[in-house]
């Protein structure tokens, strides 16, 4: 079985350094990413990204249930930095190859 990762911003606190809205999304199909994507928001979500892919469940990683999971960009945002934070929805489909 392979699996497919759509991931979307569900919704930007502050103003997200790297230009995301919410909606805007990507996906990662197996080792390839397609879409922009943001180096700090895939390091939020890489060392979940391989069990995901390969079908754990959510909620035993600790960020949802079943194919759905949720992380958060690292940028603190205000005062700290210019930026702000992006909450991310990780939706796991079975792809057919």
């Amino acid at each position: 079985m392979s699996y497919e990762v759509v991931v979307r911003v569900k919704e930007v606190r502050g103003r997200c350094a790297a230009g995301y809205s919410e909606g805007d999304s990507f996906s990662i199909i197996g080792f390839c990413v397609e879409g922009r994507v943001c180096i700090h928001a895939l390091s939020s979500m890489l060392t979940l990204l391989s069990p995901f892919l390969k079908g754990i469940k959510a909620e035993l990683l600790g960020i949802g249930s079943g194919d759905l999971g949720y992380v958060q960009c690292p940028d603190p945002g205000p005062p700290y930095t210019c930026g702000g934070t992006v909450i991310f929805e990780l939706e796991r489909k079975l792809k057919n190859f």
